[in-house]
């Protein structure tokens, strides 16, 4: 057991540590800060398009949304930041997360929001025209802010697992969370920056997680 604490709970380790955890805990906040807000434009237009757009704009929209869900973000994001140069593009470490999760996470919240559009009812749309709205300001003012109530827990559970796909930003050498924590543990031989990463991770993400059991317990109480 004192060889596990050692290895795995030294907090003399921590001490020292903690000057560049806490900065890779600021930068991985600041990715978040980033990437949601980027995920969520890149999905509310990808859910405008393939809801309301004409055929051919609503397949290439699913099109769209499919491929990106597909590749796996790691893959994307190495693809970007090493692959894009030798196209003549060059792009910063910054600049290739933010296009790799504004593509792959606008995917994902694209998915959440059309679904929530689409359960919606019709004579919503068409109740609200009949008010003299257009048809882009009954999607903004009536339809849209019943889809977001309607599937927010999953925006919420989607926005924990963008928070969490921060660290593989750390494979471009952006010192986030993850990567500084790597750093420690390679410079002290000991594992306990990783468990202090971990424990880093909980407790940004708990209250998000509180938060989804609360809607998905009121949403089960309401049915």
């Amino acid at each position: 057991m004192q060889d596990f604490a050692f290895a795995f709970l030294n907090l003399e380790i921590v001490r020292e540590a903690w000057p560049i955890l806490w900065s890779g805990f600021l930068y991985t906040v600041a990715l978040s800060l980033m990437t949601v807000p980027l995920g969520l434009l890149g999905g509310v237009a990808l859910a405008l398009l393939a809801t309301s757009g004409p055929r051919a704009v609503r397949l290439a929209a699913a099109g769209w949304t499919d491929l990106f869900r597909a590749i796996p973000p790691l893959v994307l994001l190495v693809f970007l930041y090493a692959g894009l140069p030798f196209a003549g593009f060059d792009i910063s470490a910054w600049g290739a997360v933010a296009i790799g999760f504004f593509l792959n996470t606008g995917a994902y919240y694209g998915e959440v929001l059309r679904a929530g559009i689409e359960s919606v009812p019709r004579g919503q749309m068409e109740a609200a025209r009949s008010t003299g709205l257009s048809r882009g300001q009954a999607l903004a003012h009536v339809v849209l802010p019943q889809a977001v109530r309607n599937v927010l827990p999953d925006l919420i559970s989607n926005t924990l697992e963008v928070v969490k796909l921060t660290s593989i930003a750390s494979v471009v050498a952006l010192p986030e969370l993850l990567f500084q924590a790597r750093q420690a543990q390679s410079v002290t031989y000991n594992a306990t920056p990783i468990v202090a990463a971990a424990v880093a991770y909980f407790l940004l993400l708990w209250p998000l997680v509180r938060l989804v059991s609360r809607l998905e317990n009121k949403a089960m109480a309401g049915r």
